[in-house]
């Protein structure tokens, strides 16, 4: 008795661990599309230093976080929710796009440039993480990897859930740091001028990515009459 119980729980820390190691997996795979977030993250990185752009990162992972524990709890509700109000996430999420594009194309990065402790705010966390959930395909891609893992099928093991969650915050994590601090390797090699035009070009580049969703959802809804709400 006393040995299959050990077979039991040897099988279940397996389990675990295996659970663990797809979970940080999944937190790097989310991470690695060169999207709206890495792009704030490389225009942080290059103009305020590796602190800021880590702290932008850390953004990202509270939504990678949130959305990782919706794929495991509420899989199917949550796809229910997004078909039914996709041209509202997509007209909302447009606007914020546009937003925060347009703040980092149009300040001037020069100013805090060599004070790297001093130029993190809460500001690159908040623009982060406003944007993470602004990003409707973040979360397809979270559902999309769990699904790939086959992660959501250990959804009933709720004693398995809590492990799962954090390591898909570890992955995040680990990338953002590891993404920032190279980046910053390169912070130096550029001209001053230069990181204002990276800086104003990367903004553009999420406006226009903005621009493109705010289209998208303005397109349902005229065209295809599908409701805001």
């Amino acid at each position: 008795m006393i040995l299959l119980l050990l077979n039991q729980t040897e099988s279940d820390l397996m389990d675990i661990l295996f659970d663990m190691l797809k979970g940080f997996l999944v937190g790097i795979c989310a991470s690695a599309p060169l999207g709206p977030i890495a792009i704030l993250v490389i225009q942080k990185s290059l103009s305020k230093g590796r602190k800021s752009g880590f702290v932008s990162g850390l953004g990202a992972t509270v939504a990678d976080t949130c959305y990782a524990t919706i794929a495991i709890f509420a899989l199917a509700f949550a796809q229910s929710f997004i078909d039914a109000h996709k041209s509202l996430i997509l007209l909302v999420g447009g606007v914020v796009l546009m937003l925060v594009g347009a703040s980092m194309a149009l300040k001037n990065p020069l100013r805090k440039k060599g004070k790297d402790a001093a130029s993190v705010s809460p500001r690159d966390f908040g623009q982060a993480v406003a944007m993470a959930f602004s990003n409707p395909g973040a979360i397809f891609v979270m559902f999309t990897l769990f699904a790939f893992f086959g992660l959501a099928n250990d959804a009933p093991h709720t004693w398995r859930v809590a492990p799962m969650i954090l390591s898909v915050s570890a992955g995040s994590v680990t990338y953002w740091f590891f993404m920032s601090w190279l980046l910053s390797r390169f912070r130096n090699v550029f001209k001053m001028r230069t990181i204002v035009w990276i800086s104003r070009i990367t903004g553009a580049i999420i406006v226009i990515i903005g621009i493109a969703l705010f289209g998208q959802g303005l397109f349902n809804v005229v065209f295809y009459g599908k409701p805001i709400i």
